[in-house]
């Protein structure tokens, strides 16, 4: 939201409030309290008319500060919170005649006492950002609005990123963006998944701790600087430092929650009905054993909204007409080895057999009279269920843990953005600061749900919308792109943005859900799509079997399908690392390189795990450009090198796309191309690229449970490479570069490389 008119004016009606010096500081016991009034004092009399700013100052963290800015304070409004994980304060407290600072880690915070009015946040010596007169405020509006603002300083070069899944240029930079989620498709400024975090590039991130609307100008009403504001008269925010991007998200994803980490399975192939086709278990079985005769290895299978009947959307029933016989179905698809997943939203349409339960009960949202709230906008009549009402979530549950019961295995949780604000809420919650939070309460009501009956190593979910916090509880998928290469290219962005937001997980629908791709771009889109977290076919009018499009499609899809499979071993170590630590599968470049300029901006190619970079083919012909960092990469699918940093022209077939291994690492390859959860010690491959004489190399082999089943230390002397094991698979193999893999037993194997 833009204040001001040009650099010297404000906006018709807009009346600004900026504290002016320091008056007073106390200490908390979590930090420092700091009375700013908006006008200079001089005496006494200057004391007697005017607004206060209050400033919190407080430290949940090592290298994170909290800033509390306050005006009144006299609001009764109930405000959801998001759910912070704070291991008690470390705040270190300096206060002179100068400055009041408050410093947590390697991060302190300094607000000068003296006007002109300065906030500054420092770390190692440097100073990360800073704001200064009339860099902080509150701004009353025409419409009787009152709002919080901060402004923060943008250096030379800084780029900022995040904010949610954003389909728009990567770099945030010259962008307003408002924090709200809507249902707006990938190829607007509308977001499912919207987040009010931002790291940059500078080593510091900022995250605003509001569920509601939260408006960010990035360069966009002052060039020169960041400014976010919310509609409120309090608003809270916290710095974080990294000073690397990876420490930023690990600590940020610290304070707000980590990924739990997915089942194995779920990183295989998945296959959907589709949305608007038609389909029974005919087709179903069609579709599977067509899968099977063509030696496409699935995982999932996934059945969208018409397994329940038309206009009754959640009644969470199968469908007699067409699923005469839904308990037998899913025992014969689980006999075939595949995991179920079915369709589900948070409302209730009024021909469904639960509304009268639920009104009855006082479940759904009403309107300010009492009324249900209800609408005809996707199905007729529906209301929305009320997850701030503990009996509402219970109830909610209880109809999914019968499909559990009947051989269901995960749930897309769709929906969750077309939250209205003129409703009431049992807990009293205001319905602007909902509109942002429903989508936690709903995603954590069925995860929740999951994890007790299936384990917590076993729940996972298909979301698509989602808020601060939601991260914990994976995996989510881009919404409704469209079947061109553009979109493809706005889904990849979209994606990036996510996972810089502290999201560990991510898919999208493999050829768009709009339309029907061309054969070419469906081809194409395979080779992102299994080289992606999560892997998912699915889409609105048309199957996204392969044969429907031809029969390359069918061996594109095998090679990539059975390639994830083999680098199972290392994705899910990538898995347990964003569960563990925060840092995503997926990973846009200036995260693994942040001090390469290159990097700075680029959204066509990105990181899987740590050593794989993927540079997605979105032209027919297969002309493809990519940046390599310094050093000799390795492509995976050739043993070709490329010496960087440098540029890369390249054409490629469909069944090949730019996938590079990293200079220097150690890549574990599983024994088995048929299954993503398979035992991946036994049998593994560990391929060595281009070590350094001296360097030492730890490799991590999960279990599928998530644990670890050995761990491999590979170190270079000379011209030989040791490698060694803790807990060694009877049968494994050491590969070094293009030449043949060398067996080893026992615990530890030498190999020459000059012999290679």
């Amino acid at each position: 939201m833009k204040f001001t008119d040009g650099h010297w004016m404000m906006q018709k009606g807009v009346t600004p409030t900026y504290p002016v010096e320091v008056l007073d500081v106390a200490a908390t016991p979590d930090g420092l309290r700091i009375l700013a009034p908006s006008y200079p004092v001089h005496s006494r009399r200057d004391l007697q008319s005017g607004a206060v700013l209050t400033i919190d100052l407080t430290a949940p963290m090592a290298d994170v500060v909290g800033v509390r800015l306050t005006h009144h304070t006299g609001s009764t409004r109930k405000v959801p919170a998001f759910e912070l994980f704070s291991g008690g304060s470390t705040a270190e407290t300096t206060v002179d005649e100068r400055a009041a600072a408050l410093a947590s880690g390697a991060l302190s915070v300094r607000i000068k006492r003296a006007a002109p009015w300065q906030v500054e946040f420092v770390a190692d010596g440097r100073t990360l950002a800073s704001g200064g007169e009339k860099d902080t405020a509150f701004m009353s509006t025409p419409d009787g609005g009152h709002h919080v603002v901060q402004r923060l300083g943008l250096n030379v070069g800084d780029a900022v990123y995040g904010m949610g899944e954003r389909f728009g240029p990567f770099a945030k930079n010259g962008q307003a963006i408002d924090i709200w989620n809507a249902d707006g498709g990938t190829c607007t400024e509308q977001a499912y998944k919207n987040v009010p975090f931002f790291l940059t590039n500078a080593g510091y991130g900022v995250f605003v701790n509001h569920p509601g609307l939260v408006s960010f100008e990035v360069g966009s009403e002052d060039v020169s600087k960041v400014q976010f504001s919310i509609e409120a008269q309090s608003m809270q925010y916290f710095v974080i430092y990294g000073p690397s991007p990876k420490e930023i998200l690990a600590k940020y994803t610290a304070l707000t929650g980590r990924p739990a980490l997915p089942p194995a399975w779920s990183f295989g192939l998945w296959l959907s009905t589709s949305f608007n086709t038609d389909y029974d278990e005919q087709t179903v079985t069609s579709f599977i054993e067509g899968m099977a005769e063509r030696d496409l290895p699935l995982s999932v299978f996934h059945f969208d909204c018409f397994w329940m009947r038309e206009l009754s959307w959640c009644d969470f029933e199968w469908d007699p007409k067409v699923f005469p016989d839904p308990r037998g179905m899913l025992g014969r698809l689980k006999a075939r080895g595949l995991k179920v997943c079915v369709w589900i939203n948070p409302y209730i349409a009024q021909r469904s057999a639960l509304f009268e339960e639920g009104k009855a009960r006082g479940y759904f949202l009403t309107r300010p009279n009492g009324d249900v709230w209800q609408w005809d906008l996707w199905q007729p009549g529906q209301a929305i269920v009320d997850f701030t009402n503990p009996e509402a979530r219970e109830w909610y549950a209880s109809k999914l843990d019968a499909l559990l019961d009947m051989g269901v295995d995960c749930f897309k949780s769709d929906f969750g953005e077309r939250i209205p604000t003129d409703v009431t809420y049992f807990d009293g919650s205001g319905p602007e600061e909902m509109h942002n939070y429903y989508t936690y309460l709903y995603n954590k009501t069925v995860f929740d749900l999951l994890r007790k009956r299936r384990g917590e190593r076993d729940a996972v979910v298909f979301a698509r919308s989602a808020t601060v916090g939601t991260q914990q509880f994976p995996v989510h998928w881009g919404g409704d792109n469209l079947s061109t290469p553009q979109s493809m290219a706005e889904t990849l962005r979209g994606g990036l943005s996510l996972t810089m937001s502290g999201f560990g997980f991510w898919s999208h629908d493999i050829g768009g859900f709009e339309g029907t791709p061309e054969a070419w771009l469906f081809k194409r889109w395979i080779a992102f799509g299994l080289l992606s977290s999560h892997s998912r076919l699915h889409a609105n009018y048309s199957y996204r079997v392969p044969w429907a499009f031809d029969e390359e499609a069918v061996d594109v899809l095998r090679t990539f399908t059975k390639l994830k499979a083999t680098l199972m071993p290392y994705l899910y170590q990538a898995a347990r690392v964003a569960h563990l630590d925060g840092v995503p599968v997926m990973r846009a470049m200036v995260v693994e390189f942040p001090d390469d300029p290159a990097c700075t901006h680029l959204d066509r190619q990105y990181l899987l795990g740590p050593d794989l970079l993927v540079a997605p083919v979105f032209s027919e012909g297969g002309r493809v450009e990519y940046y390599v960092p310094d050093g000799e990469w390795t492509h995976y699918l050739t043993g070709e090198t490329v010496v960087g940093p440098r540029w890369v022209r390249e054409e490629h077939g469909f069944a090949s796309v730019p996938l590079l291994v990293r200079p220097g690492a150690v890549l574990p390859v599983g024994a088995v191309d048929g299954r993503p959860d398979y035992d991946y010690a036994d049998g593994i491959t560990l391929r060595v690229y281009g070590i350094a004489d001296g360097a030492s190399v730890t490799t991590t082999i999960p279990t599928v449970g998530g644990d670890v089943a050995a761990t491999f230390t590979t170190t270079r002397r000379g011209n030989e490479v040791h490698v060694t094991v803790d807990n060694p698979p009877a049968n494994w193999r050491v590969q070094l570069g293009n030449s043949s893999p060398v067996s080893a037993s026992g615990s530890s194997i030498t190999v020459d490389l000059e012999r290679q």
